[in-house]
């Protein structure tokens, strides 16, 4: 019994540690409010909680590369603003990393490194 009332205050102890920090997260980590795909453009938009925005060709994400129109048209927001998610595509992002200019694994991002040098030569 005594086992119990302990794991029971060691769970809410560590839930509370857990809310705090989401809460910091959210407060000072960037969260998107809306994502759409811009065809004019060709470029995926994302406007961030702080009134910022900014934009990626698909041609450089893993997942989105050489997608139709209409599946990089359907993006969607994270429910904590944290990641972009494509369903048809099977794709996710996080929105820090994509700040970073991470668009895929390092095998993928060493490829389009690749390819900018060659480019840039």
């Amino acid at each position: 019994m005594a086992e119990t009332a302990f794991d029971d205050q060691k769970f809410q102890q560590e839930f509370e540690q857990v809310q705090a920090a989401a809460v910091q997260a959210n407060l000072t980590e960037p969260r998107a409010i809306a994502a759409y795909y811009d065809v004019e453009a060709e470029l995926i938009v994302v406007k961030l909680r702080s009134g910022a925005s900014f934009s990626f060709s698909p041609e450089i994400a893993q997942g989105l590369k050489g997608a139709r129109a209409e599946d990089l048209a359907r993006v969607e927001v994270t429910p904590m603003g944290d990641g972009l998610h494509w369903e048809a595509l099977d794709t996710d992002f996080s929105v820090a990393g994509l700040l970073s200019g991470i668009f895929g694994t390092k095998r993928w991002m060493a490829t389009l490194q690749h390819q900018w040098s060659q480019q840039a030569a």
